[in-house]
């Protein structure tokens, strides 16, 4: 397994992901639910949609080296451009209480169903593909992207506003964008050399 390659998805995919609508909507859950039973739907979700991106780069990563490295810089360049645009536009998502639901299956299928729905071809997704393609080892892709994802949604749902005091919700995604710029760099220098 590549460490550098699970650190660097780890890296790009926590700091894309907290400024999502997807921590957002943790965070909502999270008070309003107990927040282990919120974060084991959330969890799976993620788990779900790594394992489709990975795949997804995997099969990229059959093709010639080239062109990979060429459409991975692509998506990088794609989303840091989507990462800076949904920034500018404010979420102001506000989810019905339909009651405290105390029990494990229907607050973790909602925490799943919604995570799920808001994640389906989402930045981060885009970006787990392109690591993938880019390291060809979904293994270490698919654990640091799952990490992160884990990590994004429990500070979400246990502490997300309590961060957003600490560090401007701008300053995170300046650095993720800053970051995806230089790996797209990066790679479409790989794919002309």
């Amino acid at each position: 397994m590549n460490l550098a390659a699970a650190g660097t998805s780890f890296l790009i995919i926590l700091p894309a992901e907290l400024p999502d609508k997807t921590v957002l909507a943790c965070i909502v859950m999270g008070s309003r639910y107990r927040p282990l039973y919120v974060f084991a739907g959330a969890a799976a979700a993620f788990t779900v949609h790594v394992a489709l991106a990975v795949a997804a780069g995997g099969l990229i990563g059959l093709l010639p080296h080239r062109p990979v490295q060429a459409f991975a810089g692509v998506l990088f360049l794609a989303g840091a451009a989507l990462l800076w645009r949904q920034h500018g536009q404010g979420d102001d998502e506000d989810a019905a209480d339909h009651g405290r639901r105390t029990r494990f299956l229907p607050v973790a299928g909602m925490a799943f169903a919604v995570v799920f729905a808001l994640e389906f071809g989402d930045l981060t997704q885009i970006l787990t593909v392109s690591l993938t393609a880019r390291y060809g080892d979904p293994l270490a892709v698919g654990i640091g992207a799952t990490l992160a994802l884990w990590v994004a949604a429990g500070g979400a749902i246990l502490g997300g506003r309590s961060l957003l005091k600490v560090i401007p919700m701008i300053w995170l995604t300046r650095g993720a964008v800053l970051v995806m710029l230089a790996l797209a760099g990066v790679s479409i220098a790989t794919a002309v050399a």
